[in-house]
């Protein structure tokens, strides 16, 4: 009968490596780096679509003849073209500095009023992919601004607070 031979090693035994799985941290992203973030990406999709319409056939020459889409170019034209990619530009500083309820309205505001305007930009136009995907795509983000917006998380009043004095009365009786 054959018995099992044992071993008194101090060196540990030889293992392998198994791979780990280990799960990516999921960070909360506040809302204001959201709403900063989609409205920089609003910002270069609204501008890209502008710039990127210059390769359409005849634009440039309508351009260099004084005309864009229907519109005379002038003064009034380039400053409202100014005014509305101006908007969201500011619209980023804006999201990340406002007080949180004047950030809230702001974005709901100023996402809705755009919902129409980009809608606009594909009347009379001849290329329906290429401004439809640039619409389209313009318009989900304007959505999930909406969306982050109205969303925004609320805190609720502490307990404390509720059943505190108010700070006059309190701030009274410290320096009297």
């Amino acid at each position: 009968m054959d018995l099992p031979i044992l071993t008194t090693t101090t060196e540990p035994m030889m293992r392998t490596r198994q791979p780990t799985t280990a799960t990516l941290e999921d960070q909360r992203i506040p809302v204001r780096a959201k709403l900063a973030a989609t409205w920089t990406s609003f910002m270069f999709l609204y501008a890209y679509v502008d710039i990127l319409n210059f390769f359409t056939p005849g634009v440039i020459e309508d351009i260099l003849d004084g005309k864009v889409f229907e519109f005379d170019l002038s003064q009034t034209f380039s400053t409202t073209a100014l005014t509305l990619v101006a908007i969201p530009i500011l619209m980023v500083v804006s999201s990340m500095t406002l007080p949180a309820r004047a950030n809230r309205i702001t974005n709901l505001i100023v996402a809705s009023l755009y919902v129409p305007v980009t809608a606009f930009n594909a009347v009379g136009e001849s290329w329906l992919y290429f401004y439809g995907l640039g619409i389209v795509l313009e318009l989900i983000l304007l959505a999930l601004i909406v969306r982050f917006a109205w969303t925004w998380p609320r805190t609720a009043p502490s307990a404390t607070m509720a059943t505190s004095p108010d700070r006059e009365a309190v701030r009274a009786r410290q320096q009297a």
